[in-house]
């Protein structure tokens, strides 16, 4: 990698020096994952059997949930991607970068022999367009603002422009990029999956056809389009130019709930499965835990190792109920006990939130959101000053989430501890796709709701400017607040690192005060794995190492 200004090798530096050990990975690449030596030799070939809940989209462009990044981190591959386990950024199909001295033109060179599953060879003119679609108004992703600091992206979204004109392709092996301000975390964000290119060609030929099975230029391959409800099937890419994979294919079973996953994990037809809740113990006992807390080997196949993430529940800030009452926010977040939720229903392998930032991002504050506390007098006082003594005059309050996974059981405390200060709550359960249309839509249908945030990138930037700017593809809290949005695009914008970090931490204290959210918990994996899966790489950024995992008949 080559670096033409100092201000950027001490920003990427640093961030990379300081989460070492803490591990975090996203994405494939050619050079060789840090993994835990396993204990033996490699075997070639099986089908690696998955647990994912249903995704929303799988297309990479509108992908935005854990479920579908898993699987497009299988069939794609970007710029740049973070090794699994010491989170060293590294080159994938870009080989090298540089930075300007201005630091606004970020230039990639790219590998020649990156392919498609089509067969063509990946051009740096397949990452323009890919872009350019992500960041289309009609797109309408949830990711599209990755490239808000990209030159020529408001054009784009004023219509007056049809592409993305701050990313030129200088020839088929160079990428250049140029931000109308410098942003020192831009290669990290450029390791995202959902900027990696994809091929003009298949999508303009059938973009229906193209969401339902996407052609990447990644490890693998899908096998034939998503069965919705049921199955996700991909199959090694013979024609991979990286590391090749060592099982033949990964088939990705969709379950309703982690019971019936769980279910169907004992029974012998799973590899990986989420453990239901209140199931760690037994399951340790049963399987045995990993060394790590983040590789499977048999015998050591429970994992529960930090994750740089979040549990949060979101006030929908601009519904009429919530707008311009920030104690009566404050009251909600304060009558949350969660350490019950971690005890009840983890165990106690997760840690309390006392921020939005989880431990282990390269400048955590412990406490920067004060409300993010269980302080039943407080919030009763709050609720009274907000003019709702004891919860008069309040409607009842749906309590919504989306019903896989866990969500319910944590609803049903939160439910509790609302009625304790005297909160009525309706709990209002529905499909994923159905729930993450409601909470972005936002409105007067939406009060609360569960959400979570998995670092895409291991810095304070990836949370803050995602979560809470008003532009930000992911603020389901629908926060339009001038200030925020002015400490956070100053951090943003900032050339030295020491600055910038501390205006972020300014922006996350700033936010915490405005209270647009109940952080509940930080994430941990909470996962088991079959004793036929050696060497299985769970990321701290929730990604699966599919590359160098392998299976025994």
């Amino acid at each position: 990698m080559h670096k033409k200004n100092i201000w950027l090798v001490l920003a990427l530096v640093a961030v990379l020096l300081a989460v070492v050990g803490v591990a975090t990975a996203c994405g494939g690449s050619d050079a060789t994952t840090t993994t835990a030596a396993p204990a033996e030799k490699p075997v070639d070939g099986g089908t690696l059997r998955v647990d994912l809940g249903e995704p929303s989209f799988i297309d990479p462009s509108t992908a935005f949930e854990s479920e579908g990044i898993q699987v497009d981190q299988a069939i794609f591959d970007g710029l740049a991607s973070f090794d699994f386990l010491t989170n060293e950024l590294k080159p994938d199909v870009a080989t090298s970068w540089e930075v300007s001295p201005d630091g606004l033109t970020w230039t990639f060179k790219l590998r020649q022999d990156s392919k498609f599953h089509n067969g063509r060879g990946v051009v740096a003119g397949d990452f323009k367009y890919a872009w350019t679609r992500l960041a289309a108004p009609e797109t309408a992703s949830n990711y599209g603002t990755l490239l808000a600091g990209v030159k020529g992206y408001d054009e784009l979204q004023a219509g007056t422009s049809k592409e993305l004109t701050g990313v030129v392709a200088a020839d088929d092996y160079t990428l250049q990029v140029t931000l109308t301000s410098p942003l020192a975390d831009f290669p990290m964000i450029a390791a995202m999956v959902n900027l990696s290119p994809v091929p003009k060609e298949e999508v303009e030929k059938d973009p229906k056809a193209y969401a339902e099975k996407p052609i990447g230029n990644g490890p693998f391959m899908m096998a034939a389009p998503w069965q919705h409800d049921q199955s996700i099937k991909v199959v090694k890419f013979p024609d991979y130019a990286g590391t090749k994979p060592h099982v033949d294919g990964i088939d990705f079973k969709i379950y309703k709930d982690d019971p019936t996953a769980f279910i169907d994990f004992k029974a012998g037809n799973l590899d990986y499965c989420r453990l239901p809740t209140g199931q760690f113990k037994d399951a340790v006992a049963q399987y045995g835990k990993s060394e790590d807390g983040y590789t499977a080997n048999p015998g050591h196949q429970v994992t529960d190792g930090p994750t740089l993430g979040i549990y949060e529940i979101v006030i929908n800030t601009q519904n009429s109920l919530f707008k311009d009452k920030p104690d009566l926010r404050q009251a909600l977040s304060l009558a949350i006990n969660r350490q019950a939720i971690v005890d009840t229903l983890y165990d106690g392998t997760r840690k309390v939130a006392t921020s939005i930032i989880p431990a282990g991002t390269v400048g955590y504050e412990e406490g920067a959101f004060k409300y993010a506390k269980y302080d039943v007098e407080a919030a009763k006082a709050a609720l009274a000053k907000a003019g709702y003594p004891d919860g008069k005059g309040l409607p009842t309050i749906p309590l919504s989430f989306n019903n896989n996974s866990d969500h319910g059981p944590i609803m049903q405390l939160v439910q509790a501890d609302l009625k304790a200060i005297g909160i009525n709550t309706t709990l209002d359960g529905s499909a994923a796709k159905d729930y993450w249309k409601k909470a972005g839509d936002g409105g007067e249908s939406f009060f609360i709701g569960r959400s979570g945030w998995i670092a895409d990138y291991p810095a304070i930037d990836n949370f803050i400017y995602y979560l809470y700017y008003s532009k930000g593809g992911n603020n389901f809290s629908h926060v339009e607040d001038p200030a925020i949005d002015k400490a956070i695009l100053d951090a943003r914008s900032m050339v030295d690192p020491k600055a910038a970090l501390a205006a972020e931490q300014a922006a996350v204290r700033l936010i915490g005060d405005y209270c647009p959210d109940i952080a509940v918990m930080y994430y941990s994996q909470y996962d088991v794995f079959s004793d036929k899966a050696h060497n299985f790489v769970f990321s701290p950024m929730h990604l699966m190492d599919f590359v160098n995992v392998w299976v025994t008949p």
